[in-house]
């Protein structure tokens, strides 16, 4: 299950990320997102866990829990949407 986790602190690494989860269970994988063109933190990322019964558990838990002085939000990762994202354009609007 993949698993969003938001409002976290820009110094936070993947591997402090993994291990809050796996608390609660086998994780496959920790990503913090970073800006792509200075590499920073973007304050949010993505953690994946096999099991789906562990991630519920981990999700309840951990969504509003204080780490390192932010609450984190948590919830599954919903699935992205490559698609045009608006705006611009000389489009007729009715």
């Amino acid at each position: 299950m993949n698993i969003y986790v938001g409002n976290l602190l820009q110094s936070l690494s993947e591997t402090e990320l993994k291990e809050v989860f796996q608390a609660y269970g086998a994780v496959q994988s920790a990503a913090i997102i970073k800006d792509k063109i200075t590499g920073d933190s973007r304050g949010f990322g993505f953690v994946e866990m096999p099991n789906r019964d562990e991630a519920l558990k981990a999700i309840s838990v951990l969504n509003g829990r204080d780490l390192k002085g932010r609450n984190m939000t948590v919830n599954e990762a919903k699935p992205r949407t490559d698609g045009p994202r608006g705006g611009g354009g000389f489009g007729r609007r009715f």
